[in-house]
């Protein structure tokens, strides 16, 4: 092997000169609007995630989803006409709704655990926007289901719309207080509403059950006298319901070994009571078919009785309009936060927009088969995943049971107790309602949000489920804007500090605190100085030097706050300076009106002691994006402090993380000037493979190339740990041209390249470069 001559390593070196290029218009579009045809075949591909993993598909699997799908069939087929009663259709319906859901999902779905179909709470929004509307409707009187089908193709096409334009994170602007308020409200709402059904005085003349929740509440007592035998039915179904879950929970924790054998016992429960109370009804009303001595659900018919084409007519439209924001709301927030949620307990992840697209196709052709709008349900969700599934797949298996259902068991439908659907219902419903650990955790983590919940929760029970809606997201939405609005900066300060493995002194005892002071290497961190983030109070942060301001924005700046920040951070330093001229106005005659005074001035009304302006650092790390209107409010606050100071001052910009940004404020004139070039370099080690020196001649015109980075270091001072003599070849790089710094490989194989451009000399990496070259602009060091 031959080793390079000292010819040859210095004809090695090059100098490595970064510039940093504007962000573009034309490059943003081409990235990020324009797709290419690799973008453009993923997007096709991700419409349907089926194809990723089918091909894979293997008996272990179909086992885990052949229980899971006979499960749920089990359960969503007495929980489906259940439901349909809540939306003021015949109880088939509701089977045809979870046949749809069960079988097309699959195709769409990035959720292994979800099943689609007729939910409680869409199926309550539903049968309001039907007792609504069908009075205005006449000619579909005795065809509730037109109405009903024609929402859900409309609410299915603006759904899958949002999701093709992949608009799914509309979502994450509805927090968890106001779904939980939604969720509560209406459950709430739900099950009062049923409990009159259950006792049997809901025929009672007068008794209106679709009335808000404290008039069914209170209305119950005043028809009290009308409850009849539905009532025994009703209320030994519930409290039989509620015995076997309790009773297989504790089983499940009293021998955790048959907890799985528990699980499905309690999760077929449903489908036991409902046998149960058939075979009971059964041998009381089948000799009295024509007056049955309890209600029961009656005829019943076989198979899809109701396929058509939808009707989707402007007479429909005009008349449901107005209620279809709170139905998409419920739509979609139902599904995409049980999907989330499940995911994270099974260790996947979703895809919103597919999500999306997957609710949407199957709210549009369900009316096809009958079917009214359905999105995810959290019950059955819920025992899919416990039951072991593996795959959407396990949906066609529910369907499957579904069809058998609606073929052969109408028959033992006619005897199924309205009542015991009552039951069913409330049943379900009641897990909806938030506990009280989840509400005093509200109070504990966000006293507002907790207020915002109960606002919802009392307007949903006084008023309506739409209604609590709005006002939950509105209210939710008020108090972001208002938390983005009255953001507050921060003026920050120096502390020394040094890294330790323990407090504790194991040499004086194992209790005894090292007093011993800190060595080794320190850094600067900054904190406010009024140490309001928490910091030891006995720490106390170092001032930036004389005339210099550091201020630090907590929040994103744009046009609500621009003028809330800047007026605090102009207060603050007017405070604590002195104008750098005595009176800059001249005459009285043009001193401004609102100027407090004295009336003349003299130089006992300014404290000498405090400095005259000389620079502001700005701490723009939290700071994602700006605007027209924010940059335009620096401006003006950069020629206020001029004129206030009497003289240019000096503006750094520390952690500005967006090219977008960058380009913003050098357009206002920030960043760079014409006779200022920077005089802090923050630079990388980068490793250099010398190839010759390995035999290799086919690494390039030089012999040369570079390796990944390995460390980072602060140029102002030199300091580096990597020892001496790399310390003085980057103090020789920092002694070249400034406009034109060249930065050079050493004979430690490493190159030193600058971080940030070297011709943007107010644009620092961290606030400890700013305060350096801060310092060095003014003289200070």
């Amino acid at each position: 092997m031959t080793h390079n001559t000292e010819a040859e390593a210095e004809a090695e070196r090059e100098p490595i000169y970064y510039v940093e290029p504007l962000a573009s218009s034309r490059e943003w579009v081409k990235r990020n609007v324009v797709p290419t045809r690799q973008q453009a075949a993923a997007y096709a591909k991700s419409l349907f995630p089926i194809f990723s993993w089918i091909y894979r598909y293997n008996w272990t699997w179909f086992l885990g989803d052949l229980v899971a799908g006979v499960t749920v069939g089990v359960v969503v087929i007495p929980q489906g006409m259940a439901y349909s009663k809540l939306a003021q259709l015949p109880p088939e319906f509701g089977l045809y709704s979870s046949f749809v859901g069960c079988a097309m999902y699959f195709m769409f779905a990035t959720s292994k655990d979800i099943t689609i179909g007729p939910v409680a709470v869409m199926s309550t929004l539903m049968g309001n926007i039907l007792t609504d509307v069908m009075p205005h409707l006449p000619e579909y009187a005795d065809r509730p289901y037109v109405v009903a089908g024609c929402m859900s193709v409309v609410l299915g096409c603006i759904v899958t719309a949002l999701g093709l334009l992949r608009l799914g994170f509309i979502v994450d602007f509805i927090p968890l207080p106001a779904i939980a308020a939604f969720m509560t409200g209406s459950a709430l709402n739900i099950a009062m509403g049923q409990i009159p059904t259950l006792m049997g005085n809901n025929a009672a003349k007068g008794y209106n059950t679709r009335a808000p929740t404290y008039l069914v509440f209170g209305n119950f007592f005043k028809y009290i006298k009308h409850c009849n035998v539905n009532a025994a039915v009703g209320l030994t179904a519930l409290a039989l319901l509620y015995s076997i879950r309790w009773a297989c929970a504790f089983a499940g924790r009293r021998w955790p070994k048959r907890e799985k054998l528990f699980f499905f016992v309690s999760t077929l429960r449903t489908a036991f009571v409902i046998l149960l109370y058939t075979l009971i009804s059964y041998l009381v009303n089948r000799n009295h078919r024509d007056s049955p001595r309890f209600s029961i659900l009656g005829t019943i018919p076989r198979g899809f009785q109701h396929m058509q084409v939808p009707v989707v007519h402007s007479s429909i439209l005009s008349r449901v309009a107005g209620k279809i924001p709170s139905a998409i709301i419920v739509l979609v927030i139902e599904h995409i936060s049980i999907s989330k949620s499940f995911g994270r307990i099974n260790n996947y992840t979703i895809n919103p927009n597919q999500e999306l697209i997957a609710i949407g196709v199957t709210n549009i052709f369900g009316p096809f088969f009958g079917a009214y709008p359905a999105t995810g349900s959290f019950s059955r969700t819920a025992i899919k995943s416990k039951a072991g599934v593996r795959t959407p797949l396990a949906g066609v298996i529910t369907a499957i049971i579904v069809v058998i259902a609606i073929y052969a068991l109408p028959p033992v439908f006619y005897y199924v107790s309205n009542a015991l659907l009552a039951a069913v219902i409330i049943h379900a419903v009641g897990d909806l309602i938030s506990t009280p650990s989840a509400i005093k955790k509200f109070w504990k983590v966000s006293p507002f949000e907790f207020f915002i919940f109960w606002a919802g929760v009392i307007v949903s029970v006084f008023s309506s489920i739409d209604n609590g809606i709005y006002t939950s997201v509105a209210a939710s939405a008020a108090l972001l804007l208002f938390r983005i609005a009255k953001a507050q900066g921060k003026f920050v300060g120096t502390i020394r500090v040094y890294d330790r493995p323990s407090l504790l002194s194991p040499r004086l005892g194992p209790k005894a605190v090292d007093q011993s002071p800190a060595s080794g290497y320190g850094r600067n961190v900054f904190v406010p100085l009024d140490l309001s983030d928490g910091t030891n109070p006995k720490a106390k942060p170092n001032l930036p030097p004389s005339g210099v301001f550091i201020y630090r924005f907590n929040e994103g700046y744009l046009y609500p706050n621009a003028v809330h920040f800047t007026e605090h951070m102009v207060a603050g330093i007017t405070r604590q300076t002195r104008p750098g001229i005595l009176n800059p106005y001249g005459s009285l005659g043009n001193r401004p009106w609102n100027d407090p005074g004295p009336r003349h001035k003299s130089e006992s009304d300014i404290d000498p002691t405090l400095p005259v302006l000389r620079a502001v650092i700005l701490d723009f790390t939290g700071v994602s994006h700006v605007d027209i209107t924010s940059i335009q409010n620096l401006v003006d606050v950069r020629r206020q402090l001029d004129r206030y100071a009497d003289a240019a001052v000096s503006w750094h910009f520390a952690g500005v993380k967006s090219a977008w940004t960058r380009r913003a404020l050098i357009a206002a004139g920030f960043g760079s000037s014409e006779s200022e070039t920077r005089t802090v370099f923050t630079v990388a080690n980068v490793g250099v493979v010398n190839e010759r020196s390995r035999g290799d001649n086919t690494g390039g015109s030089n012999g040369s190339r570079y390796a990944s980075s390995s460390s980072s270091s602060s140029s102002g001072s030199g300091s580096d740990a990597r020892g001496k003599e790399e310390e003085e070849f980057v103090e020789d790089s920092f002694t070249q041209d400034l406009h034109k710094p060249v930065v050079e490989a050493n004979s430690f194989d490493t190159a030193v390249i600058p971080v940030l451009s070297v011709n943007r000399p107010y644009f620092h990496v961290d606030l400890d470069e700013a305060l350096k070259a801060t310092e060095l602009e003014l003289g200070l060091k």
